[in-house]
């Protein structure tokens, strides 16, 4: 029994089409200009312009964090690549969180590597394996870099009245960014192992 193939202009329905081609259907950059969500475009862009740089850093940083997990060595090496592993995870979290609002607000977030390297203010390690301390340190100075990001961006929604954005900034980036600082700061503390003073 043949079964008829049921066709739309000159496309049958069941091969996958997957050599479609169109326009983008918003530019990076842009923001939708009407939304439901009682912020202008003017400041819903001024929001997603900033998130797109703090959604570059804490994807770079989360990059990182994977980088480290994989390649970290030495006496500290279980502690360390499970905690690595633990702050990616944690930092997954973050990079969605901030790429969804930059969606709510009507934007159009960054997604390619290319691009998020293009953006990162964070500098970009070597290929190779660096010692525990070097990696750390470059850890924290990303840290920093998007802590000082996020207390730049809850300022300015707050003073735009973009409560949801400023939530975000503090409570979803800046609180457990604080937090993975410490944690590793407290690796570089010269502390004896079995002497006390």
């Amino acid at each position: 029994m043949a079964v008829a193939m049921k066709k739309v202009g000159s496309k049958d329905l069941i091969t996958p089409h997957w050599h479609e081609k169109a326009r983008e259907i918003q530019k990076y950059g842009s923001v939708v200009q009407d939304l439901p969500i009682g912020l202008d475009a003017d400041v819903r862009e001024e929001m997603c312009a900033k998130l797109n740089q703090l959604l570059a850093d804490s994807i770079t940083l989360r990059d990182l964090y994977k980088k480290h997990h994989w390649q970290v060595a030495g006496p500290t090496f279980n502690q360390l690549h499970l905690l690595f592993d633990k702050h990616f995870e944690e930092q997954v979290d973050i990079v969605d969180a901030i790429a969804e609002r930059i969606q709510l607000l009507g934007g159009v977030s960054l997604a390619m590597g290319v691009d998020v390297a293009e953006v990162s203010r964070i500098q970009r390690p070597p290929r190779g394996r660096e010692e525990v301390p070097v990696q750390i340190g470059r850890l924290l100075e990303a840290h920093r870099i998007i802590i000082e990001d996020c207390h730049k961006l809850a300022e300015a929604a707050d003073k735009a009245g973009d409560d949801g954005t400023n939530d975000l900034a503090v409570s979803d980036v800046l609180r457990p960014n604080e937090l993975q600082s410490w944690f590793l700061s407290q690796h570089l503390v010269q502390m004896p192992l079995i002497v006390a003073e």
